[in-house]
């Protein structure tokens, strides 16, 4: 199928509304529509908050009857049954549009062609794949856990020039410029969860929330997630000292330890333990999906991340790199296990690169 420039003009307009819901939909996917006849725009709405209206259907209102015979460019196949919400092919099929344009199809099994099935049924001219590529990147988390029921897992280090996180005494604030810290708070908003180890915590003392006020949730609360063996997380933590709700995993059976943690407010998960007793990640990844997380962020130390990259269990890593250097005695950005042969490394495909103030923002790929 080949799409004209007006298509594309309008599919990417349908992006950027998408995109305001990034920080909202949680855990619904992002969704933006535009009805347009021709170059004219005569509708457009995007997915605002999880239970609230479809994009379609807020597009179809702004456009009223100018939206019969137009063409509607979603950036997500139309969703197809009965949910918290009507299904947005009936919206579509009522207000008589002609054509109907889907960045990508639905990953979503309940949905997955049968959007697309119903609509071509009652007669719409359906077109699929016009900037498919974008539409996954703003969906990622959520198609690999329709795909998996397993959320997507992106990596965060603050490092130096040589690759250090930290000085060899930990004392790691701050690496990076106040416009990288800004940045991570933007990840932050837009994931679904955030993790991090007990050496962090301890280290740190972190809250690991959002704390600009520019960035609204929907009223939405992250979760925040702490991999802790041997449950020496203190209830006097800061992390206690916000709402936002605490999913400590451990492998530690500690009854005492554990109620004077739930009268903080956090939730105590209970996970086997792995080859070096330490908690088994796969289980608490698990779990994640089985919550709906469809994006978790991890902000942890060498060791949690080195397990992590190590393991396979990583989708995306993120370098916050900061142009000075702590030389050989400082923690290195991961902790791995030793290798003998260069075939053997860790290899990692470049996706995007962005000055950030001072620092370089380098995006990369674990590659399997």
């Amino acid at each position: 199928m080949s799409f004209t420039v007006i298509d594309h003009r309008h599919m990417q307009r349908a992006l950027e509304l998408a995109a305001l819901g990034c920080y909202t939909t949680h855990p619904n996917p992002r969704v933006g529509c535009v009805i347009a006849h021709g170059e004219r725009v005569v509708g457009e709405g995007w997915h605002r908050i999880a239970g609230g209206p479809h994009a379609e259907p807020l597009a179809i209102a702004a456009a009223g009857e100018a939206a019969r015979g137009a063409t509607a460019y979603v950036t997500l196949e139309p969703h197809s049954f009965h949910g918290k919400t009507p299904p947005c092919t009936e919206a579509l099929i009522r207000a008589g549009v002609a054509r109907v344009v889907c960045a990508m199809l639905d990953p979503n099994p309940k949905v997955h062609g049968e959007g697309v099935r119903q609509l071509q049924q009652a007669g719409v001219r359906v077109d699929v794949g016009l900037l498919e590529e974008e539409a996954q990147r703003l969906n990622a988390g959520f198609a690999k856990r329709m795909r998996t029921g397993l959320p997507r897992i992106v990596a965060k280090v603050a490092a130096t020039l040589d690759g250090r996180v930290a000085l060899a005494n930990g004392e790691s604030r701050w690496i990076t410029s106040t416009e990288a810290r800004a940045d991570v708070q933007r990840l932050r908003a837009a994931a679904s969860a955030v993790m991090s180890g007990i050496g962090t915590v301890l280290a740190d003392d972190p809250q690991l929330n959002v704390r600009d006020p520019a960035l609204d949730l929907g009223g939405r609360k992250l979760l925040r997630v702490i991999v802790d063996s041997r449950l020496r997380i203190a209830p006097a933590a800061r992390l206690f000292e916000t709402s936002e709700p605490i999913l400590i995993a451990t492998c530690a059976s500690d009854e005492r330890r554990e109620e004077a943690l739930r009268a903080r407010g956090a939730q105590i998960m209970r996970v086997d333990a792995d080859a070096s007793g330490r908690v088994e990640l796969a289980n608490v990844l698990r779990e994640l999906g089985r919550r709906e997380c469809n994006d978790v962020l991890v902000e942890a130390g060498p060791i949690l991340t080195g397990e992590l990259l190590s393991r396979g269990l990583c989708d995306e890593l993120i370098v916050y790199m900061a142009p000075k250097a702590f030389g050989p005695q400082a923690k290195a950005m991961f902790e791995l296990p030793a290798i003998q042969r260069l075939e053997n490394a860790l290899q990692f495909e470049l996706c995007r690169a962005e000055p950030i103030g001072p620092d370089l923002k380098v995006t990369f790929r674990p590659r399997a």
